[in-house]
C-alpha cells in the first residue's frame, strides 16, 4: 500500500485528515501523524512514505523547509500536499522548486477537495514510477517519449497513420474523441526582471503544473509544453458547437485566473479551428497559432475565426520542410540539418518585411529542437549560454536581421552538437532498441512496430541495426527468442507449446522450424540431446 504522512501542529487537524476518507478505497495507509516539521522528518526517514500532507505553518521546520529537506535528501519521493490559509499564498509560492503537488486552504478543506488532490498525488506518484521504469527499461525516458510523440501529431510528422497508431496505443493514450481543438498559449510573468533563471524556470514549470490540473478539472485534453514560456493543449471535444467552445475559454480563464493568484503570472491563448480527426489536429495549431497573434492583454483569448487574411499569411508553414527536419534530428544527421536551417534563413533575409513569419518560424523550429534533440533543454541552453535570457533572446529579437542571426546561431550550435555526438548517439538508440526487444520477448515484434516506438523510420532503423550488430533486425529477434526458448525448455522445464506460446510464436509449429533452423534440431530433439548429456 501507499504510505501517507499527516503533519499537522493542531491536532483537530491531524484527526480531521485521518476520517475524512476512507483511504483504503485509495490502496492507502496512514502510517502516523507527526505535529511539527523535526517529528515529520525523522518519521520520513523512519516509514518512507510516498505522500506527505503537511501544514505550510509549523514549530521547529514548517512544511516548506520539510520540503526543501526531502527533495534534497530523498529526491522527487515523497510527494507532497501543502495545507495554507488565504494569507499564504506568497509562502506557497515559494515551493516552486520543491514540485509540491497541490496547495490545499484550510477553510476549504472538505472530502471532495482531498480526494481530487490525493487522486492527482497519486497519478503523479505513477508517473514517477513508470518513468523509472521505462529509464532501465529499453525505451525513451517516458516525458520525453510523450513530448516527441505530441510534437510529432502538432506538425504532422508521422510518417504514415500507422505510425501514428502504434505510438499512441504504445502510449496509452485514447484519440476516439469525435473532435478536438487546440490552443497555442503564452505564460507572462510580471516579475521577471527580479528573478534569477533558476527560479524562472521553476516558475514556469510550477505554472504549466496548476494548468494541467485546472484543465484537466474541466474537460478531457492532454498539454504540451513547447518552452519554458509556451504550451500547447489538445481539447478532445464531444461535439463542435459553442457549448464546447465556452468550455474551453473557461477552462482558461479559470487557470489564467489561479496562477495569477498562486504565482502573479497570466495566461494568453489563441485557439484553433475544430478538428473531426486526430489527423487534422496539426491543421487546428496552426490556426492556433495565427489566433494568438491577435492575443492583446485586454484581449488574451482569440479564436481562429477572428482572424483575417494577413494574419493568416504571418504563419510560418513548418510542414514544408518537416521531412528533412524530422530526418535531420532522427539521424544525427548535420549536414541535412544545415542545409535545411539556411534554406530557412535565407527565406527569412530575402523577405525583411515577413517579422510575424520570421519570429514563428524561428519558434516553431526551436519547439521542434527542445522535443526532438536528447535532453533538448539542456543541448540549447548550452548554444546560448552567453546570453541572460538563454534561448528565450528570441523573443526579444526585434526585426527580421535579428531573428535570422538568432537563427544562424542555433544552426550552427546544433550541427555542432550533432556531430560531436552521433556516433555516441546512434550507439544509444541500439542499445535501448535492444533492451527493449528483451523486454518484450513474449510479442510478435516488427520492425514497424519498434521503429514506431522510438520515433524513427523503418528503413532507418533497419540500416541502423545491421551496421551496428552485425546482424539484421529480424535475425536479431529470433536469435534471441531461441536463446531464451533454450532455457524456458531446459530449465524451467516447459512444453513445447508453452514455449511457443509465451514467446509471441503465431504457432508451436512455427516456433519449431525457426527452433530448427537456428539450432540445427527440433526442440524435442534438442530436449532429449540435452538430458543425454
Amino acid at each position: 500500500m501507499i504510505k501517507l504522512l499527516i503533519a499537522d501542529d493542531e491536532p483537530l487537524v491531524q484527526i480531521g485528515i485521518k476520517s475524512m476518507l476512507n483511504w483504503a478505497d485509495y490502496n492507502i495507509e496512514v502510517c502516523g501523524t507527526a505535529p511539527n516539521g523535526g517529528i515529520a522528518l525523522e518519521m520520513i526517514e523512519e516509514y518512507s512514505p510516498q505522500i506527505v500532507i503537511t501544514d505550510i505553518r509549523m514549530p521547529i521546520m514548517n512544511g516548506l523547509e520539510l520540503a526543501k529537506v526531502c527533495r534534497e535528501t530523498y529526491g522527487r519521493i515523497p510527494l507532497f500536499i501543502i495545507l495554507t490559509s488565504y494569507e499564504e499564498f506568497e509562502l506557497a509560492r515559494q515551493a516552486l522548486s520543491y514540485e509540491v503537488v497541490d496547495y490545499l486552504i484550510k477553510l476549504e478543506l472538505d472530502p471532495q477537495t482531498l480526494g481530487k488532490s490525493i487522486e492527482k498525488t497519486i497519478e503523479r506518484l505513477n508517473q514517477l514510477k513508470a518513468s523509472d521504469a521505462v529509464r532501465t527499461g529499453g525505451r525513451p525516458i517516458l516525458q520525453s517519449y510523450l513530448d516527441k510523440f505530441f510534437l510529432r501529431l502538432l506538425h504532422n510528422l508521422f510518417d504514415n497513420e500507422e505510425q501514428f497508431q502504434i505510438q499512441a496505443k504504445d502510449l496509452s493514450l485514447n484519440f476516439d474523441s469525435p473532435c478536438y481543438a487546440v490552443a497555442h498559449c503564452e505564460i507572462l510573468e510580471e516579475l521577471v526582471q527580479d528573478m534569477t533563471n533558476e527560479k524562472l524556470v521553476n516558475l514556469y514549470g510550477s505554472t504549466l503544473q496548476m494548468v494541467k490540473d485546472i484543465l484537466k478539472r474541466h474537460m478531457a485534453c492532454q498539454v504540451i509544453s513547447l518552452d519554458l514560456k509556451h504550451f500547447a493543449v489538445i481539447f478532445h471535444l464531444t461535439a463542435p458547437g459553442r457549448e464546447d467552445h465556452e468550455k474551453m475559454v473557461e477552462a482558461l480563464q479559470n487557470a489564467s485566473t489561479m496562477v495569477h493568484n498562486y504565482f502573479n503570472v497570466r495566461l494568453m491563448a489563441g485557439i484553433g479551428s475544430v478538428a473531426d480527426s486526430p489527423f487534422k489536429i496539426s491543421d487546428s495549431y496552426q490556426d492556433a497559432r495565427v489566433a494568438f497573434t491577435l492575443c492583446v492583454p485586454e484581449e488574451p483569448f482569440r479564436d481562429y475565426d477572428q482572424a483575417k487574411p494577413e494574419d493568416i499569411r504571418n504563419s510560418f508553414n513548418i510542414t514544408l520542410f518537416k521531412n528533412d527536419l524530422t530526418r535531420a534530428f532522427e539521424e544525427f544527421d548535420a549536414g541535412i540539418l544545415y542545409d535545411t536551417l539556411s534554406q530557412i534563413i535565407d527565406l527569412f533575409r530575402s523577405n525583411p518585411l515577413r517579422y510575424l513569419q520570421a519570429i514563428d518560424g524561428a519558434c516553431n523550429i526551436l519547439y521542434l529542437a527542445l522535443s526532438l534533440m536528447p535532453s533538448g533543454q539542456e543541448t540549447i541552453s548550452e548554444i546560448f549560454s552567453g546570453d541572460p535570457d538563454n534561448y528565450r533572446s528570441i523573443y526579444r529579437m526585434g526585426n527580421v536581421e535579428q531573428v535570422s542571426d538568432w537563427m544562424a546561431r542555433l544552426r550552427d550550435g546544433l550541427c555542432d552538437i550533432l556531430k560531436s555526438r552521433r556516433v555516441t548517439y546512434k550507439e544509444h538508440v541500439i542499445s535501448n532498441v535492444q533492451k527493449y526487444i528483451q523486454n518484450h520477448m513474449d510479442e510478435r515484434l516488427t520492425l514497424n512496430e519498434v521503429s514506431a516506438v522510438f520515433g524513427l523510420s523503418p528503413n532507418y532503423l533497419s540500416v541502423l541495426f545491421k551496421k551496428t550488430c552485425g546482424v539484421g533486425f529480424s535475425e536479431y529477434i529470433t536469435q534471441m527468442k531461441i536463446s531464451r526458448a533454450r532455457v524456458m525448455l531446459l530449465e524451467q522445464d516447459m512444453k513445447i507449446y508453452e514455449v511457443a506460446d509465451q514467446l509471441g510464436f503465431e504457432s508451436a509449429f512455427y516456433f519449431s522450424k525457426v527452433f530448427k533452423k537456428v539450432e540445427g534440431v527440433s526442440p524435442r530433439e534438442f530436449v532429449q540431446q540435452s538430458l543425454k548429456t
